[in-house]
């Protein structure tokens, strides 16, 4: 069999998909490094919504595809950028969302963090900004998740420089009951939160940061950081005090950056391990026997995808994993929250598909085949 795939430069292309699924299995949690995947919602396909409207929300799947990934032995990463938040899921949708996934959490025994942020405030003053953090600080709390402090748009818009940082930063910390881990998202994800803490000097904002975490770090279990620079990451890491961990979010270096050197690595708190979940933990169990050169060839394939996926604007991304989470048969439908589906190019989900196809990922390879005919279908493609 093969399937006619759309190619950058307007043609057609042949292209003949794999027969043998990769089929991990399920297992235990990795031991040598904590594991998170930040997971996408499943819109109801069924809803009579608009793309600025609150979002409708399929939880019997969005909360079947959380117990999918526990059952490989990954931690979830709760009401994060993957699950379209601040970009189609409001602070209504998020908070229900989080105390739907902790109580499934509960159930099953698993691991769950989940984000507080400041999307319910599009913009106020700084002790409004504290408000609001506080609002969704309790939510987490009270659900019995961990927290992920995420960074504010709000927070972006008001401050004035890092000294406003620290003191919210700082105000939220003495308030929290367990460790939390903060987030420092770039500007690639979120446009909004260009100079964040403080700078668009990056060395002069990561000093800001790391002054947050000096001052409290029997407050912060770990850092997450997305600025897609391996570099800069492992400098971070470097710096943070004993028992603070870093959560590696670099979708483009992970399996270097979680593998680490002889000073350390990072752990892991990825989007990209949504669509890769029960290869990447496979993965990381052959690292907990001390088979690097096995892990890295498990994950190193990997990356062309992730790159693929999280290419610019690196926002859209969530199209690309909802589509392969669609192909893989954890969901009935291509439709997103605020119609985030029509995000990217055909082209672009046509490489998606032939990329995750050559790694395994399906497990139905016949299914996915047939429901990339059925889009390609919709979109003028002839068989």
């Amino acid at each position: 069999m093969t399937i006619r795939l759309p190619a950058p430069d307007g043609g057609l292309r042949t292209y003949e998909p794999r027969t043998d699924p990769l089929a991990p299995v399920p297992a235990g949690p990795p031991v040598s490094r904590t594991v998170f995947s930040a997971a996408h919602v499943v819109a109801d396909p069924y809803a009579d919504t608009t793309p600025d409207g609150p979002a409708a929300v399929d939880w019997d799947a969005t909360l079947a595809f959380r117990r999918h990934l526990w059952s490989h032995g990954l931690g979830v990463a709760e009401a994060m950028d993957t699950a379209q938040r601040g970009m189609g899921l409001d602070w209504a949708g998020a908070a229900e969302l989080i105390r739907r996934s902790a109580a499934e959490a509960r159930a099953v025994g698993g691991r769950i963090a989940c984000g507080a942020g400041t999307d319910q405030l599009p913009h106020g003053t700084l002790p409004q900004i504290r408000a609001a953090y506080e609002e969704q600080l309790a939510v987490v709390e009270e659900s019995g998740a961990q927290t992920i402090l995420m960074a504010s748009r709000a927070l972006a818009a008001t401050a004035t420089g890092p000294d406003d940082y620290l003191d919210v930063y700082g105000h939220l910390l003495r308030q929290a009951s367990e460790p939390v881990i903060l987030h420092w998202l770039g500007p690639m994800f979120d446009p909004a939160l260009d100079g964040y803490w403080g700078s668009t000097d990056l060395d002069a904002a990561t000093e800001t940061f790391l002054g947050v975490i000096a001052a409290h770090p029997d407050k912060v279990d770990g850092v997450k950081v997305s600025l897609l620079d391996a570099r800069r990451e492992v400098e971070l890491r470097r710096r943070l005090p004993d028992g603070v961990r870093c959560y590696t979010g670099d979708d483009f270096h992970y399996p270097e950056l979680i593998e680490g050197d002889a000073q350390g690595f990072s752990h892991a708190l990825l989007g990209v391990f949504d669509p890769l979940g029960p290869l990447a933990a496979r993965a990381v169990r052959t690292l907990d026997t001390g088979d690097t050169k096995g892990f890295r060839a498990l994950l190193d394939p990997t990356v062309a995808l992730s790159r693929h996926l999280f290419q610019p604007p690196t926002r859209y991304y969530k199209t690309g994993v909802v589509l392969l989470a669609w192909l893989a048969g954890h969901q009935d439908h291509f439709t997103m929250v605020g119609g985030l589906q029509s995000a990217r190019s055909l082209p672009h989900l046509a490489r998606a598909y032939e990329l995750a196809d050559g790694l395994g990922l399906f497990p139905d390879p016949a299914l996915a085949e047939s429901r990339m005919k059925s889009l390609l279908t919709v979109h003028g493609v002839p068989r």
